[in-house]
């Protein structure tokens, strides 16, 4: 059977076969397919017509058509053998991907990536990316930390831990702190609105119109946030907000204060002020220590849910979103839940000490 140029040659009995597999109802599917692309091959038809008709790839159709030539209808009845499994690394290699990521680095790199590694191990990247994920190594991350070196670190700690899991009776635990230089920020192009897998955007560049000061304690029994701005971030504006505390609080209280090693907070005025108030007693963080003040926590949040992606034309703008925010988180406050002991942090920090050979 040869009717047309380029056609594939088919002779009369393989072409009955053909026909009779193309049309047998117990014919497996995959076989009708791979007969029928050699009887529409043998009247002629281009490869990416017989794909066209057949909604198969090019390829497949070269494929079968190649299997044909070679084998005759045979070769279309079954598969060809396949590779295989590829097999598992070696107990060796995976060793040597682990202590080269862990002890080496690549030359004019800091650190391995997938790739990088791959390449200088003679592996996939796939490969070597099971190796880590089983060895749980990432080497493309690194985190930031730091050490307080007060030598009375210890002392602090337990101080300020035991304020927040065994408060004193008749007394109020307050953490105060002042969040600095808050700018008001407004941007160059108004805000792109978020929209079905587009998120919102704004602009990376903008115009500063100035700043202010977030003086804030916070209530550790209730969660209730005391809140002001102030232009500045001296003791005359933190004796300011001492007296605001003063004010809004039961005179009866004792009033303990989580404050920071700054220069405001241990100034000559507030020196007087404290003794001229008797209720009011000051616990000082060690020094690089502010994870230890809970009010950072609270910071954290109003700086991501209020001020970073605020457009604010004005300080008195900013100071009015600012305002609002700690009205709102009044009406329904919620404390923050101090967990960790004294002895558990200082387990964490000497096992980070053992592991910097440092020993403060």
């Amino acid at each position: 059977m040869f009717t047309k140029a380029g056609a594939e040659y088919v002779d009369r009995s393989q072409t009955k076969r053909l026909q009779w597999l193309s049309r047998a109802g117990k014919t497996p599917q995959k076989i009708v397919l791979r007969a029928r692309i050699v009887l529409m091959a043998a009247e002629g038809m281009a490869n990416h017509a017989i794909a066209q008709t057949l909604q198969i790839s090019r390829p497949t159709v070269l494929l079968w058509r190649g299997r044909f030539r070679q084998s005759g209808v045979p070769g279309l009845m079954q598969d060809a053998p396949r590779p295989g499994r590829r097999p598992a690394l070696t107990a060796q290699k995976v060793k040597e991907v682990v202590e080269a990521t862990l002890h080496t680095t690549p030359a004019a790199a800091t650190h391995w990536s997938i790739r990088t590694m791959a390449a200088a191990q003679g592996l996939s990247r796939m490969a070597v990316q099971r190796i880590w994920k089983e060895h749980r190594l990432q080497p493309y991350r690194v985190e930031s930390f730091k050490l307080s070196r007060d030598p009375h670190f210890v002392e602090k700690l337990r101080d300020i831990v035991g304020l927040y899991l065994n408060p004193p009776d008749r007394a109020v635990v307050l953490s105060v702190d002042e969040k600095s230089q808050i700018q008001a920020l407004d941007r160059t192009a108004p805000l792109l609105p978020l929209g079905p897998g587009i998120p919102a955007r704004q602009t990376h560049d903008y115009k500063r119109h100035g700043t202010t000061t977030l003086f804030a304690a916070l209530n550790m029994l209730d969660g209730h946030i005391i809140g002001e701005c102030l232009p500045r971030h001296r003791s005359r504006e933190f004796l300011h907000f001492l007296n605001r505390i003063d004010a809004e609080t039961s005179p009866n209280m004792d009033l303990h204060l989580i404050v920071d090693n700054s220069s405001t907070h241990k100034s000559p005025p507030v020196k007087r002020w404290l003794q001229r108030h008797p209720r009011f007693h000051l616990h000082f963080t060690p020094t690089s220590s502010s994870w230890l003040n809970m009010i950072e926590r609270w910071f954290r949040e109003i700086t991501e849910k209020r001020i970073r992606r605020g457009t604010f034309t004005s300080v008195p703008e900013l100071i009015t979103a600012i305002e609002e925010y700690v009205r709102i988180h009044n009406q329904a406050p919620r404390p923050f839940v101090w967990t960790k002991t004294a002895n558990t942090i200082l387990r964490k920090i000497n096992h980070c000490k053992e592991a910097l050979g440092t020993p403060h």
